[in-house]
């Protein structure tokens, strides 16, 4: 019988290998076998029917990594209702305005993050210390789905000052997880990427609904340490990182990715440079570039690349999975010849019923064809190369790529504009050539009050409304934004952000051998000339991609494992010296 629903398919599944591990946390020490997980499943979807929840739903869900977020994510489809994933790391106010859209849902949470402080929702339920849960019946509730109900809604980035909720549906997680490139090689797959995040489909639902495992890292960014040592012990066939953590590792450790037979990559441009020295490194892996859209159900199209093949040029976005389309148009929806520059248009049984609650969105950037096929407008340009590979050739409009997540910078704007004391605003994505990644420059015009337009005060005030990757990374006050005759914003005339002063050099018995090699680290991780031992990371420039590769180097140079984390929550370098003090007095 042909499934069509997630719920369908994963019984299927259950009965066909409900001994099978299915889900593991090995550095929690938990395992759920299939059997294990479905019950677990089924209890908490009876407790969301019971809290009034009806087919269609939607249910918020806030957790840190762990085998309980599969759980909900898995009860809450069961119930028939659509799961609402909100990122942990995402400021309350912004995490309010997805929840205050949803219609004040139920929402699931755990001890951990309820203390950080939640969202106001409707009835909040703790699964693992919640007895109406555990007295919930363990049989399956038996509720069906139509292949088009939407089985979840990720937010992304809006160009108006909010969020967009895109609302996937159970037939395009159906079709994805049913794709022929889904082999053997990813029966047992590391789960590193939020669960808020469009990635999540292939970590968690490739391997659940094909028999396979999903293996948790534990809760936080990755750091390399904890990388290797999972995908070594626990015999990782697959995993994907985005290319900008791709890059880190091949840079600080290219050998990480030798036990497992294919790492994915991508969400932004992929540095050929970094895919040879992994496959130089790991022969026998392959190297997959993956595009896609949480709008196409994650992935849609695909690049294979081995030590035998390896990238001769840019990376390329490949050819399109099982079941889409894809269509080089021009004005007018009218093809362009191969070589030339098209907008990529997608069709097939994976793109998303639409945005939530904002029905004009979903007319923009969903359209129908003259011969009434449905199509998803991406908004990249791309041309078809000789061999019938897709290459990437830039963007329709203002969106970009940072850390591998779609950010518009008119949502970052619109925040930034509502701020006291500042006139006028603009907020651009620069690549000087300081470092290996794109970042945003915010440009701010003061005027009236001028109290909180300094960067901090600005930094901070973004950094309370919208996630830590669309925080810019610069801010540069000016006297007016340059203009075109035309009236236009001048981007090549804004000018590049001054970089950080060196730091003064330090006391001479202030600057003891170890603080004189981890300012040196920090220098390295931040490309600059000179770090100071009471510089802060984030005041620096720092952010999380730079944090691991740090943590990296202290751990390949000093032999001390720390953590992407520790590096953010000890941010200078006197503050971690202290921390490394204290778990290894050796190598200081």
């Amino acid at each position: 019988m042909v499934s069509t629903s997630i719920q369908q398919r994963f019984a299927a599944q259950v009965s066909s290998t409900p001994d099978a591990v299915a889900v593991s946390a090995p550095l929690g020490g938990t395992t759920l076998t299939y059997r294990q997980l479905d019950e677990r499943a089924n209890r908490l979807a009876h407790r969301l029917i019971g809290l009034g929840v009806r087919p269609g739903d939607p249910v918020a869900v806030l957790m840190e990594r762990s085998p309980e977020v599969v759980v909900a994510l898995l009860a809450v489809v069961k119930a028939g209702a659509a799961y609402l994933p909100l990122h942990s790391a995402y400021p309350l106010a912004r995490m309010q305005q997805i929840t205050d859209r949803a219609g004040a849902p139920v929402l699931l949470t755990d001890a951990a993050l309820r203390s950080r402080g939640l969202p106001q929702a409707g009835p909040v339920v703790e699964p693992a210390t919640d007895p109406a849960v555990a007295a919930a019946p363990a049989t399956d509730p038996g509720i069906a789905c139509d292949p088009d109900a939407v089985a979840y809604v990720i937010h992304t980035s809006g160009s108006t000052g909010a969020p967009k909720g895109v609302e996937v549906t159970h037939r395009g997680v159906l079709a994805f997880t049913a794709d022929s490139s889904w082999s053997e090689a990813h029966r047992r797959i590391l789960s590193l990427a939020p669960y808020a995040f469009g990635v999540s489909t292939y970590e968690i639902w490739v391997p659940l609904l094909r028999g396979g495992r999903v293996v948790l890292a534990p809760p936080g960014e990755p750091d390399v340490a904890t990388v290797r040592r999972l995908l070594a012990d626990e015999s990782i066939t697959a995993l994907h990182v985005t290319a900008g953590l791709f890059r880190v590792f091949a840079q600080e450790a290219p050998d990480i990715f030798a036990p497992v037979q294919e790492v994915l990559t991508g969400g932004d441009v992929i540095a050929p440079t970094a895919v040879r020295r992994v496959l130089d490194t790991c022969p026998d892996t392959v190297v997959r570039a993956m595009y896609g859209a949480t709008e196409l159900t994650a992935f849609a199209a695909h690049a294979t690349m081995t030590a035998a093949c390896p990238p001769d040029g840019p990376v390329p976005v490949g050819r399109p999975m099982d079941g889409m389309e894809f269509r080089l148009l021009g004005p007018g929806l009218v093809p362009v010849p191969d070589g030339e520059t098209g907008e990529l248009y997608v069709a097939g049984d994976r793109l998303a019923r639409g945005y939530h609650h904002d029905t004009a969105l979903t007319e923009d950037r969903f359209v129908t064809d003259p011969a009434g096929t449905r199509m998803y407008r991406t908004g990249d340009l791309m041309r078809r190369t000789a061999d019938g590979q897709l290459e990437f050739a830039g963007r329709v409009g203002d969106q970009v790529k940072i850390r591998g997540y779609l950010v518009e910078p008119g949502e970052v704007e619109h925040v930034l504009a509502r701020q006291d004391g500042v006139a006028d605003v603009a907020v651009v994505v620069r690549d000087d050539g300081a470092g290996d990644d794109k970042r945003l420059v915010a440009y701010v015009v003061p005027g009236g009050r001028s109290d909180g337009t300094g960067p901090d005060g600005l930094r901070a005030a973004v950094a309370a409304l919208l996630p830590d990757y669309m925080v810019p990374a610069a801010f540069v006050v000016l006297d007016a934004l340059p203009l075109t005759p035309n009236g236009k914003l001048d981007r090549a005339a804004l000018p590049a952000p001054e970089r950080p002063a060196p730091a003064p050099v330090p006391e001479t018995d202030e600057l003891t051998p170890g603080r004189r090699l981890l300012c040196d680290l920090f220098a390295r991780a931040l490309g600059l000339d000179a770090v100071g031992p009471h510089d802060s990371f984030f005041e620096l420039g720092g952010e999380s991609l730079q944090a691991i590769r740090l943590a990296g180097r202290i751990g390949a140079e000093l032999g001390v494992e720390v953590s992407a984390a520790d590096i953010l929550s000890h941010p200078t370098v006197a503050e971690l010296e202290t921390l490394l003090r204290d778990l290894s007095p050796a190598p200081l």
